[in-house]
């Protein structure tokens, strides 16, 4: 049984439509109307976030307030550290993707000798660093944070010096870089990247896992997969983007993407990935219930939660 800690990340500065610091109330809204008591049975922490940089010009056209990013990985990073440390199961909601890569720094400095694989369910592959990113959004460059991967081969932008000194920073946070190997990153529903991003998965044989594969092959064949390719990965981070799901169902969410996962996919891949002792943490981001009717994205994502849950508690 894994004794889990909700840690709640309301942190927008990363995306380019507003709406996705709403995301974790909007979950918890989603609990009380099911009469769920998810959101009381387990210690829970709010990180402080930057959020009043929305209301302040962009300095970083290339990196969107990546000062105040750099502000939310330490301190994202350092709560997900600390409840590992403590013996806690990290289950991270968080607003924006762009945090996503402190969550990964995080799990990395608690166990930095452990080598870690990352199953990334997304419609984007949020590999772009400012060197090659078409929007400046933050939320787009995560795994490269990650990777260390500033993709130079690919470059159409020329920084300046200050994004550049942050953009290091955030690379070597914890004074590891890089935090993970592209061999140990499975994409699963990605169908919506650039060119750029395309390289970076060629040049390092990335994962990806598409749809249409989960179909053919069903869920259980497609999890077993996927830890076959991370059997050298000690621990496995699970972010779940709610992009991921089908745009006909994931209107509540910044950058919806078609031909996606049905909700019932993404419960029984989640659910299926939760069972396997190696899950050190898992992360839903991207819910934005100002793009949503009747909150129905956050209900998605409860239930996906929910069932989680559940399992990791039989675990």
């Amino acid at each position: 049984m894994r004794n889990i800690k909700i840690l709640e990340v309301r942190s927008e500065i990363g995306a380019g439509t507003r709406g996705a610091s709403l995301g974790v109330d909007a979950i918890k809204i989603a609990a009380l109307d099911f009469m769920s008591n998810l959101f009381v049975n387990f210690p829970s922490e709010i990180v402080e976030t930057e959020n009043r940089l929305l209301y302040e010009p962009v300095a970083s056209p290339y990196a969107k307030r990546i000062q105040g990013i750099n502000t939310m990985y330490e301190r994202v990073s350092k709560a997900v550290h600390d409840t590992v440390k403590s013996g806690l199961f990290p289950l991270v909601l968080a607003g924006d993707h762009s945090t996503a890569g402190a969550t990964i720094a995080g799990l990395k400095m608690a166990k930095p000798k452990r080598r870690l694989g990352v199953v990334w369910i997304d419609a984007h592959a949020d590999l772009h660093s400012p060197y090659t990113t078409p929007s400046g959004n933050m939320h787009g460059m995560p795994l490269a944070v990650s990777l260390a991967d500033d993709n130079i081969e690919s470059q159409m932008h020329t920084p300046d010096p200050q994004t550049v000194d942050l953009w290091n920073k955030l690379k070597n946070l914890g004074k590891i870089e890089p935090k993970i190997l592209p061999e140990d990153i499975v994409f699963i529903a990605l169908r919506d990247f650039e060119k750029e991003e395309e390289a970076i998965i060629r040049k390092g044989n990335i994962k990806v896992i598409p749809v249409a594969e989960i179909r053919r092959k069903g869920v259980e064949n497609v999890v077993r997969q996927t830890f076959l390719h991370l059997s050298n990965c000690d621990d496995i981070y699970v972010s779940f983007d709610v992009d991921s799901l089908d745009s006909s169902i994931s209107r509540g969410t910044g950058t919806p993407v078609s031909n996606g996962l049905k909700e019932r996919e993404a419960e029984d891949l989640l659910a299926s990935f939760m069972q396997h002792h190696k899950i050190c943490c898992f992360e839903v981001a991207e819910v934005n219930p100002t793009l949503d009717k009747e909150n129905m994205m956050a209900e998605i994502a409860f239930n996906i939660l929910q069932r989680s849950v559940n399992i990791l508690l039989l675990n």
